[in-house]
């Protein structure tokens, strides 16, 4: 058994002397997968591209989408004027389907192949911000989304909501996410199509149920004009991007792909997956804010519900944050590994899902949930976007060339060890288009640019632009980097 096991990668996995191998034998037997940010062989490739669809489906059918499009309507936009919104903020699935495609060629996850961009060491920075920060933010923010409706259940059931049982719903939400993202890719390929069909159900007899009440001519008493309807717009764009700009780490879930997998149908099946549930839930919350509250989505809602199907409703909340929280965990268990830190995949799960239950109750318990998902949606765009910008060019100048077991060597001979452990061509652009975000951004502060144009966000179009053309001018200082085999590894 031992001998058909991958060489750990250092960083990835503890070596067998401190015993973890026998650790990681007893995993794979389980079922958990073994590997964690360490290169994938050819020899354990499988699967297709197309189950991709329902891995980015089942993650984005969820209650996060019915807050944030029926907060487009209560931030003053019209009905029709937040569909296109709706529309517009979730064309930026097309970059997330972009950065999946490095996957296959490389067998490695986005927080390896960002070393292309940033060096070893500058890696380890990023990872542990726009990696691992971010994505343990958005894990409580959705186990605060999905702990609402759960706490709507145990108060139909006849229980009393005290923060003891509150902390309790919490834990076991936690409990049952993270035992997904520990038994890792293979699970997830394996449940993701069931869950997508049940949510699918489940939310289009939703959608029936709010078209009914919806006002199609609705249109707030004071609607924004001028500055202050761009203003809306973009910051509105902006809230809705914020999701799919949210993975950048999409290739964490097509890097077990055969490295012949074609890059379109990589690209497309996680496009797809993403739009057109996102699309969709929005736009049921978007329509819902013309009939109900949407203050308060989760009770408001069920008034629109036959009695019989709210509990239906209210378990489909929580699956559907539960498979989404489950990729966000699982990504974020890879980016605490890349960071530096030498942990089995399985225990850096662990360690997130610790630290992102403590934020679920402090965002339930003391802080306002509404308040809190819209601050950190629009404040991640200032490093999200340029980030996605920076990784999206690589790609494309490098015209998806990876070298997987190159991009595994930490050593200072390594070929993405650059100057110090730091590509300070991707450093630079990343820090130039988050500062042109900073200085455009009109939601917690209003920056110099913003004030100046009245108000209206920027951020997200100025991060995107500043940090892909700063990163395409100083690509061509880059020393070209090659397999060690002396070609560059076949494009499909």
């Amino acid at each position: 058994m031992a001998s058909t096991l991958p060489d750990p990668h250092p960083g990835a996995r503890p070596t067998p002397a401190d015993g973890a191998g026998s650790a990681s034998r007893a995993a794979e037997r389980a079922g958990v997968e073994a590997h964690g940010i360490d290169h994938i062989p050819d020899s354990e490739r499988r699967g297709r591209p197309r189950e991709l669809l329902s891995v980015w489906a089942a993650a984005n059918v969820n209650y996060l989408s019915l807050v944030v499009g029926g907060a487009l309507v209560l931030m003053g936009l019209s009905l029709w004027q937040a569909l296109v919104v709706i529309v517009v903020g979730n064309l930026f699935w097309l970059l997330t389907g972009l950065l999946a495609v490095p996957g296959p060629v490389a067998g490695a996850p986005s927080e390896v192949v960002t070393r292309a961009l940033y060096g070893v060491r500058g890696n380890r920075v990023n990872n542990a911000v726009t990696g691992w920060l971010i994505s343990v933010c958005y894990f409580a923010l959705n186990l605060a989304a999905a702990a609402t409706a759960a706490f709507s259940l145990v108060d139909r059931a006849g229980l009393p909501v005290t923060t003891g049982v509150k902390a309790a719903v919490v834990v076991l939400i936690a409990a049952v996410t993270l035992a997904i993202g520990v038994y890792g890719h293979g699970a997830i390929v394996r449940l993701y199509l069931p869950i997508t069909l049940v949510l699918s159900a489940v939310f289009a007899a939703v959608g029936v149920a709010v078209l009914r009440h919806t006002d199609f001519g609705y249109a707030p008493g004071q609607p924004p004009a001028g500055a202050d309807l761009w203003a809306t717009v973009t910051a509105g764009t902006a809230l809705i991007a914020s999701g799919p700009l949210s993975y950048t780490t999409s290739a964490d879930f097509s890097r077990y792909l055969p490295r012949a997998t074609p890059a379109k149908a990589v690209a497309g099946w996680t496009a797809l997956g993403g739009f057109v549930p996102s699309v969709l839930v929005c736009g049921i919350g978007a329509c819902a804010a013309t009939a109900v509250d949407m203050n308060d989505p989760e009770s408001s809602l069920q008034t629109l519900l036959p009695g019989w199907f709210r509990p239906v409703f209210l378990l489909s909340l929580v699956l559907g944050t539960i498979a989404l929280n489950a990729l966000t965990s699982y990504s974020a268990g890879l980016a605490l590994q890349a960071v530096g830190l030498r942990v089995r995949r399985t225990l850096s799960v662990l360690v997130d899902g610790a630290v992102a239950v403590s934020l679920t109750l402090y965002a339930l318990l003391v802080s306002d949930f509404l308040d809190a998902v819209g601050d950190v949606l629009q404040l991640t765009v200032l490093l999200l976007g340029p980030s996605t910008a920076v990784y999206a060019t690589d790609i494309l100048l490098r015209r998806n060339r990876y070298d997987g077991p190159g991009l595994a060597d930490e050593s200072p001979g390594g070929p993405f060890w650059y100057t110090g452990g730091v590509n300070r061509s991707g450093a630079l652009a990343l820090m130039a288009g988050v500062t042109a975000s900073a200085l455009s951004v009109d939601s917690v502060y209003t920056g110099p640019v913003a004030a100046a144009l009245g108000g209206v966000d920027l951020a997200l179009p100025a991060g995107l632009v500043v940090a892909s053309a700063t990163y395409a001018l100083l690509f061509t200082r880059l020393k070209p980097v090659t397999p060690r085999a002396g070609r560059l590894p076949e494009q499909p």
